[in-house]
């Protein structure tokens, strides 16, 4: 059974707008602070232990008009290319990014069945309002939140309020600083899945 990891730049204030300012009131690259290596090497790796990525249709659409004219040394961009995607939408109907379907139906029985279906990692990315079905869902696995030291003041928020705050059964399992920014991963007690 494959573990839902939801992946977030975020801000101090919880804020998790589009990094690049794209959305109606996001400033521009937020994220403009060093993660050194350790954190691009942290980002690989959980790429990596994914076997499939999960996205909302607007991530989907942000990511599929850049990536596939992406190209590095670290093999980031073929990874993000080449591996299964899945976009969860009432309105995509012809995906153009390679490796890539629409999950139309019901959201949270297509999810559950595709965690029933891949071994490891299913990555979530950006995707708020699909975060926000997970969490309620009580369907995340694993929080990976890379914090950036700024704050926003308002925006679309990763918990937007007491409904969807991280329960109990989620302990901090990393915490470390990698370069400007921290790097933190709330895992899911195994025992209370």
């Amino acid at each position: 059974m494959g573990n839902i990891v939801v992946t977030e730049f975020i801000s101090l204030d919880g804020i998790v707008e589009d990094p690049g300012g794209a959305e109606a009131g996001a400033p521009a690259d937020w994220t403009a602070f060093d993660r050194g290596v350790e954190g691009d090497q942290l980002k690989m790796a959980e790429l990596e232990a994914a076997d499939v990525q999960l996205l909302g249709r607007v991530t989907y659409e942000g990511y599929a008009a850049a990536w596939p004219s992406i190209a590095d040394e670290a093999g980031f961009g073929e990874k993000m290319n080449g591996m299964p995607k899945y976009v969860v939408s009432r309105t995509l109907r012809d995906p153009t990014w390679n490796n890539t379907s629409v999950l139309s139906g019901d959201p949270v029985a297509q999810i559950t069945a595709l965690k029933d279906k891949v071994a490891r990692d299913i990555l979530v990315s950006g995707s708020s309002q699909l975060v926000h079905l997970l969490a309620a869902n009580d369907l995340v696995d694993q929080y990976n939140l890379m914090i950036f030291p700024v704050l926003l003041g308002s925006g679309r928020k990763l918990f937007p309020d007491t409904r969807f705050a991280v329960p109990t059964r989620f302990t901090a399992t990393t915490v470390k600083q990698v370069g400007d920014v921290l790097w933190v991963v709330l895992e899911r007690d195994r025992s209370k899945r």
